[in-house]
């Protein structure tokens, strides 16, 4: 479970409310105590807190993909078909790849070799440069 971090009033004053967690956690639930209150066993960071905190305070904790399947590994976006006006022929291989910014909206750009092009060391004037959005 998940524990709203701003519990008192000195502590929502002394900290900036911007930068600060909203939930602070996950904590182990050790019992409830009525209707409105639970209690939990705090980490060592906590310690000289009360452990008993009202349920309006508490939001449950569910572990993200990455938590549950820890060997998965995550594939990479394939990059979307470009067209290239003035294109010398199909695309061989892409020698390189990086995001820029242009415009306000993120991009990639790829310098490619095309299969018409011989085998001489890759250069920013033998290559095409294409530009695709990112989704």
């Amino acid at each position: 479970m998940w524990k709203r971090a701003c519990d008192t009033a000195a502590k929502c004053i002394a900290e900036e409310k911007k930068i600060r967690n909203s939930f602070v956690g996950p904590f182990t639930i050790i019992k409830l105590i009525g209707k409105n209150a639970v209690e939990f066993k705090l980490t060592e960071e906590f310690s000289r807190k009360l452990p008993v905190f009202p349920v309006s305070l508490v939001k449950p904790y569910f572990q993200t993909e990455e938590e549950k399947f820890p060997s998965r590994k995550k594939s990479p976006t394939p990059p979307g078909i470009v067209e290239v006006e003035d294109s010398p022929g199909p695309v061989k291989k892409m020698v390189k790849a990086r995001k820029i910014r242009l415009n306000g909206k993120d991009q990639r750009k790829y310098l490619v070799r095309f299969k018409t092009q011989t085998c001489q060391p890759v250069t920013q004037n033998q290559s095409t440069s294409m530009t695709a959005n990112i989704p």
